[in-house]
């Protein structure tokens, strides 16, 4: 009997709003995958309502990791997300040199901001310290700002057309060596989508612009990602799935008029996951 693959999942735990762990737990477990979270913080809603309760992680973090060193388990891949402080970003690298191995990944969403903007709590320091991070990680997967972040360049810069996006994508895996996914292109009008770099070479996956926020939608394509390269895809193949399977999650919200502050209704949509192995790019 093949063993089930389990994921490491390094993020925060978030009760209502769709996004982090509760999101990419239900996604990876679908797609065959044993999600095993390691909370960062815990919210009761994410920090875009306008109240919510916030317990810092922190000063457990340690203590709730040794367990896992005490059973000494295995993960197939180790995947972070939000980080709030330095202090975290040392507990992650401690964990990623406890647990990495020559038959796992890492994969490194360095979250530092958005929208050409750094987050309120990013400083200088903290980037830096994202940066010591990203250089451990074997896939990196940052949006159009933190990749700008990434390579010192202007946070509010993106790139303009496919040919700047290849540039982008080498230059990255130039700097941090890992395989590369850009999330956020929209240089053409319409569209929104990513790009890849891989040992297969670079390409570029667009797809209709749905005229809608919703959050976690990160988190979302993140998690099929993962999902999808544990059951052996390409990551090409994997991106192309993840951000098909984004967009037909927002579409679905969008036809039910729900507040956009609730997060995509993915839920429904899990059965086309189910079938992730086979050797096809739809969902």
């Amino acid at each position: 009997m093949e063993k089930q693959k389990k994921i490491a999942l390094i993020n925060d735990l978030t009760g209502f709003g769709r996004c982090s762990t509760a999101v990419m737990a239900p996604i990876v477990s679908a797609m065959k995958i044993q999600a095993v979270a390691v909370p960062t913080a815990i919210l009761s809603a994410h920090t875009q309502f306008p109240t919510y309760y916030f317990d810092d992680y922190t000063d457990r973090m340690k203590e709730y990791i040794q367990t896992y060193k005490d059973l000494k388990l295995d993960f197939d891949a180790i995947s972070t997300g939000f980080l709030g402080s330095e202090q975290q970003v040392d507990i992650v690298l401690d964990f990623i040199r406890h647990f990495k191995t020559d038959r796992n990944f890492v994969i490194v969403d360095p979250v530092m901001g958005d929208y050409g903007k750094l987050y309120r709590t990013y400083t200088k320091e903290m980037c830096d310290k994202m940066k010591e991070l990203v250089h451990y990680a074997d896939i990196i997967t940052p949006n159009t700002t933190e990749a700008a972040i990434l390579l010192d360049r202007d946070p509010a810069s993106a790139p303009q057309n496919e040919t700047e996006a290849q540039e982008w994508l080498h230059a990255l895996h130039s700097r941090y060596g890992a395989q590369v996914v850009l999330t956020g292109l929209d240089y053409e009008p319409g569209k929104v989508g990513s790009g890849c770099l891989s040992a297969d070479g670079g390409t570029i996956s667009l797809h209709e612009r749905i005229a809608q926020y919703y959050p976690g939608t990160g988190d979302l394509f993140a998690a099929v990602v993962l999902g999808a390269l544990l059951n052996s895809r390409a990551l090409a193949d994997a991106c192309a799935l993840a951000g098909e399977f984004v967009k037909d999650c927002i579409a679905y919200t969008a036809a039910q008029h729900t507040d956009p502050m609730h997060g995509v209704q993915f839920e429904k949509l899990l059965p086309r996951l189910f079938s992730c192995h086979e050797n096809r790019t739809e969902v």
